[in-house]
């Protein structure tokens, strides 16, 4: 055993990756395990798409700042249109994040975008469109937090070159401005 490798790291928040876990395997399990239980298609619909609107909503508002850094909202401006705004935490704080956090966060995001796709198709090789409505809203929800977090970091990751730019090009006029004062 190597005594100078670092050790394993660990989840810095593991409550949050625990819960942003637990919503979207919640939302899923139910969708798949309620026609053992429940005969309503009206109970499915409801507490699947209630499942995935509390995941949407603690993807977006909790676990997105814990574990990225990053939190996204659209709003509409005077004239109609949408803007997308996205905050993120300052450029050290971000370098700081812990990696096994943010895997876990964009891998969970991603997949489970992919599990409501194959349940999507199973619908409609099914002939079920009533289901194809859960997974169609199940699916919107989690394609609108990759979209919005997947923007979200695009931006963070601008702002982090203009950043890096400003810096660099700060100390560099300074070294210029103390070399000709020097002389």
């Amino acid at each position: 055993m190597d005594l100078n490798q670092p050790p394993p790291e660990n989840y810095a928040n593991p409550k949050t990756c625990f819960f942003h876990v637990l919503f979207k395997a919640s939302a899923l399990a139910f969708y798949i395990l309620s026609a053992l239980f429940f005969s309503s298609f009206v109970i499915i619909f409801v507490v699947t798409v209630f499942l995935a609107a509390l995941d949407f909503w603690v993807v977006k508002n909790v676990s997105g700042r814990i574990l990225v850094g990053l939190r996204w909202w659209n709003e509409v401006d005077e004239q109609g249109e949408s803007v997308w705004k996205f905050e993120c935490l300052d450029q050290e704080s971000l370098a700081r994040m812990n990696k096994k956090d943010s895997w876990l966060f964009w891998w969970t995001l991603y997949i489970t975008a992919v599990a409501w796709v194959i349940l999507g198709i199973f619908s409609l090789i099914r002939f079920q469109a009533d289901y194809l409505l859960v997974v169609g809203v199940c699916l919107s929800l989690s394609a609108a937090n990759i979209i919005g977090f997947t923007k979200c970091n695009k931006d963070a990751k601008k702002q982090l070159q203009a950043f890096a730019s400003k810096t660099i090009a700060s100390r560099m006029t300074s070294t210029i401005q103390s070399a000709f004062s020097v002389v």
